[in-house]
């Protein structure tokens, strides 16, 4: 079954990205300059593109804040994650990943997703309960970067931890400022594993017993702990920092 996504950039990233397009629906009168990049892109990927009425826009996605663009495309597929260990063991490249543990806000992980493809992650892998799925809402927060990213859906969290830790990845569990060591005084080059928990109760149990080291964002404030897509973008350029210095 086909998939809606709406919005400029969760539309041009899906006419750019890895998922075949199937269709544009675009608003009637929505002004030229504004439809002339997404027009070339569907032409080159021979998407055939429909006008509509604003309304009937609204309709099909059930949503009046979709900026007149609608694209259908086929479903959304993970990424098996046995293939991604493998590409990473042929590319002998340091490998990033961001494992996430129970993120149920689809806009937080539509974030979370964005700072992946900005920091380059080589996948982020979800586990199959008890975390959002990716859907229109999760792709519109992403701006687009579900289209761009490998995303894997795993079974067994710990058992992932565990396969990661075998590939030779430290992982790493991001908790609270009262509790691991501060982030910035952490080793954080070769392969990292970055574990993310849920908004509000953080790391499941057996999550953090399994990470290799807990670490926590220094806070000057009273707020106990940042959202989890502002710690995730904190810890990633952090990482990303520490492998480009000299």
């Amino acid at each position: 079954m086909a998939e809606l996504i709406y919005g400029f950039h969760p539309v041009r990233e899906g006419l750019r990205g890895r998922r075949t397009p199937l269709e544009l629906f675009v608003d009637e009168k929505l002004k030229k300059d504004k439809f002339d990049e997404l027009e070339t892109l569907a032409v080159n990927r021979h998407v055939p593109i429909r006008r509509r009425r604003r309304e009937d826009l609204n309709r099909l996605v059930g949503n009046v804040h979709n900026q007149g663009v609608v694209l259908s495309l086929e479903p959304f597929h993970y990424t098996d994650f046995d293939d991604v260990l493998a590409s990473c063991r042929q590319s002998g490249q340091d490998a990033l990943f961001i494992v996430l543990d129970g993120i149920t806000d689809p806009h937080n992980l539509g974030a979370i997703l964005r700072n992946a493809d900005a920091a380059g992650c080589t996948a982020v892998i979800l586990p199959k309960d008890r975390n959002c799925r990716i859907n229109s809402v999760v792709d519109r927060a992403s701006a687009g970067a579900v289209e761009h990213l490998r995303i894997c859906q795993v079974t067994n969290l710990v058992r992932t931890l565990k396969q990661l830790q075998d590939f030779g990845a430290w992982v790493y569990g991001l908790a609270s400022n009262q509790e691991g060591q501060n982030l910035y005084n952490a080793d954080l080059k070769g392969h990292v594993a970055l574990v993310v928990g849920n908004e509000g109760s953080g790391l499941r149990l057996r999550t953090r017993q399994q990470c290799d080291l807990l670490m926590s964002i220094p806070m000057a404030g009273e707020v106990a702990s940042l959202n989890a897509s502002c710690a995730t973008a904190i810890a990633l350029f952090e990482i990303i920092r520490q492998r480009f210095a000299k």
